[in-house]
């Protein structure tokens, strides 16, 4: 037998482990973390294929459609090079079956097509004297770029949304116009890159977030629900994407996708990260990330993972859609206090199961819309107070304002109110816990208004009521209802949608909360983890400011 020297990894150190991101849009994968994934589909491939080791399977066809580093081809490469030892002895041609029959690759951008092929074949070029394939008869091999153009209607791109103004900019610099995403026809269009009869079992990984478009962080638009649509019209068997995990509660035009990922029992597994830094070294990602296993024919509920530094990791098989909501409901502890809390307060009703109280129970009701008195969030009151003036608590501090320029609220001007900002207060990386989770609500008193800043809580009959209402936001439990519906800094009245009505003739405290909903000892430990004792000594008028791009 003829043996051939042949390293995918044998580099001190890795250089995968140490590459840099090269755009706001493309996130590299560390080996580590691909290779957790690919454990992940094995367990799958083995369960749904009486115990086969996928690695082991000589015709097993596989595409990373967004490639960058090719870590996930390399990783692939490397398990099949192991695997299939038995099958096909001689490593040489078990290399050649491997490279040009079972790993394919589509780059984002030229310089990544390079990369990805210096991973895969030790060689930018596959046909190049240093590759460890010998059969190609290409320079690219498996691994396709050409560049693209965007499609321009009304400056925009049809396909991806990118702005004419900023990607219309020569012929020396990229387009990130990503072939997998620019078409109709994904099918054709892989037929066009590597034939006819290309059938692939598995397709996986890392796909570009958001458009290199002008803006930064959350402000910028999303793409990656473009590639998992285009992914699924491949119909692998199965499919495997690292995604951010915001589009679990949508917005950011992410509401058709999530609706259509969450009615989808193909997806049998996500692992969340509440922190992409865990996973991303070095990577400011807010909101964490995630990545999830879509199986083809095989539907059913999923199981969620749950990680976050060194806390335990959280797993339980549920529907991703639980009965009532219409969002994702990220911690399975968390869905388990909802429960509890749900079935108390319907237990007059003798009604079970689902997650959403009636609208006589839910203490959004007390909760006004935006702007509660008509007043923008850049509305100043004057300085000074004259007769008649009503007391404006606005962005910064407060005003004064003549009763006769407030044309919305007029219900709540006389009477008790609680105010709370719309936003959550910057609190530096929001990955951390545990949270605030609402800015420090304050008690208004009759004659008072806010601008679009503060939400109004109201009206209140007296200012014991109002005393009540503050001390049941105070309470850890509350707020962690609050956060199992509220998908961004920004605190709309939506987010109160689980938290249930009390009688406000007492000064509430999560002992009592506790006591009344029956919760466990690691359910407390849980909440107290996640939220953050409030202290009411906060300044209750301190500067509150979206940030940019939250979700309105």
């Amino acid at each position: 037998m003829t043996q051939v020297s042949f390293s995918l990894r044998g580099r001190n150190p890795d250089v995968l482990t140490c590459i840099a991101n090269l755009s706001n849009d493309e996130v590299f994968t560390p080996p580590e973390f691909a290779n957790q994934i690919l454990d992940r589909l094995a367990r799958a491939w083995a369960d749904g294929n009486d115990g086969a080791d996928i690695w082991s399977d000589p015709n097993v066809r596989f595409l990373d459609p967004f490639t960058k580093s090719g870590v996930f081809l390399r990783e692939i490469t490397s398990r099949l090079t192991a695997g299939l030892a038995n099958k096909i002895p001689d490593l040489q041609t078990r290399v050649n079956h491997i490279l040009t029959k079972q790993v394919y690759g589509i780059a984002i951008t030229q310089l990544t097509s390079y990369l990805a092929r210096r991973s895969l074949y030790c060689s930018k070029n596959a046909m190049g004297q240093h590759s460890v394939a010998k059969q190609f008869t290409s320079q690219a091999g498996n691994i396709w770029f050409e560049r693209i153009e965007h499609s321009w209607d009304g400056g925009k791109c049809t396909f991806c949304g990118a702005s004419q103004a900023t990607y219309n900019r020569g012929e020396s610099l990229e387009t990130h116009a990503y072939a997998f995403i620019h078409t109709d026809d994904v099918k054709a269009r892989v037929v066009d890159l590597f034939g006819d009869d290309m059938q692939f079992d598995v397709i996986i990984g890392n796909p570009p977030y958001q458009l290199d478009d002008g803006g930064f962080g959350k402000s910028a638009a999303p793409i990656y629900q473009l590639f998992v649509e285009q992914a699924k019209k491949l119909e692998p068997r199965y499919l495997s994407l690292v995604i951010p995990s915001r589009w679990f509660a949508g917005g950011k035009g992410l509401d058709d996708f999530r609706e259509s990922m969450l009615s989808d029992r193909r997806v049998r597994s996500i692992n969340d990260f509440l922190s992409a830094a865990d996973v991303f070294p070095g990577v400011g990602l807010k909101g964490g990330v995630c990545y999830f296993l879509w199986e083809r024919d095989n539907p059913g509920d999923c199981q969620v993972t749950t990680s976050f530094k060194d806390w335990p990791v959280s797993t339980a098989t549920r529907p991703l859609l639980e009965e009532g909501a219409d969002i994702f409901i990220r911690f399975n502890e968390g869905l388990s206090i909802l429960k509890k809390v749900t079935n108390v307060e319907m237990a007059a009703e003798g009604a079970h199961g689902s997650v959403t109280l009636p609208e006589d129970k839910r203490f959004d009701q007390l909760v006004s819309s935006r702007k509660p008195f008509g007043l923008e969030t850049k509305f100043k009151g004057k300085t000074t107070k004259r007769a008649g003036d009503l007391l404006v608590y606005q962005n910064g501090g407060v005003g004064y304002t003549s009763r006769d320029t407030i044309a919305a609220g007029l219900e709540y001007i006389d009477k008790w109110k609680v105010y709370v900002g719309r936003a959550a207060p910057g609190t530096g990386n929001r990955d951390t816990y545990p949270h605030r989770i609402i800015s420090t609500p304050f008690i208004g008193e009759p004659g008072s208004v806010s601008s679009e800043t503060y939400l109004c809580i109201g009206p209140l009959e007296s200012k014991a009521e109002a005393e009540s209402v503050l001390s049941y936001l105070t309470c850890r439990l509350t707020r962690l209802l609050i956060l199992l519906h509220k998908p961004s800094q920004d605190t709309t009245r939506k987010v109160y949608t689980y938290v249930p009505k009390q009688t406000w003739d007492r000064q509430w405290t999560d002992a009592e909360l506790y006591a009344k909903y029956g919760l466990t000892t690691e359910e407390v430990s849980f909440i107290e983890k996640i939220v953050r004792p409030m202290d009411l000594g906060d300044d209750p008028t301190e500067e509150i400011s979206l940030d940019e791009g939250d979700d309105e």
